[in-house]
């Protein structure tokens, strides 16, 4: 007999501890690497930040590490989205189907799919603004010193 897997336990996961692999751990058990993957994204990412936050967006290294934590994050947050609008029965025959009990999705996983939206947009919209502003930023001192 299979276990049963819940999709709004699924979901939720993805979106509260998707950066660290949790969702695919759920899923998928503890030999997973995407779920490994996840956890080491974000274990490099948060150095990374760390040092972009030291010094002031202008460390090489810090954007190398920053990248795949950010990676991780988002695709955390692509993750809920995807698994709280996938159909219960699609759901049900991929995970449960050795399982007596069925999915039942109601309004919690609409919300998580809806915080994990707004959210994740939000995230990659700061994350883009941020580094093309330093992007011109840098480019700008680069010119000015050109011109004199």
């Amino acid at each position: 007999m299979q276990r049963f897997r819940s999709k709004t336990l699924t979901a939720t996961l993805a979106f509260v501890l998707g950066a660290l692999g949790a969702h695919r751990f759920y899923l998928y058990g503890a030999r997973d690497p995407f779920g490994w993957a996840h956890l080491f994204g974000t274990l490099l990412g948060i150095p990374g930040i760390l040092l972009l936050v030291a010094t002031m967006r202008a460390s090489p290294l810090g954007w190398a590490l920053a990248v795949p934590g950010a990676v991780s994050l988002l695709a955390a947050f692509l993750s809920a989205i995807v698994y709280g609008l996938r159909p219960d029965h699609k759901w049900d025959a991929q995970f449960n189907a050795g399982s007596d009990q069925r999915n039942r999705s109601g309004w919690a996983v609409v919300f998580v799919v809806i915080f994990s939206l707004f959210i994740g947009a939000l995230l990659l919209m700061a994350g883009l603004a941020v580094t093309f502003e330093t992007y011109f930023e840098s480019h700008g001192d680069t010119a000015k010193s050109l011109e004199q």
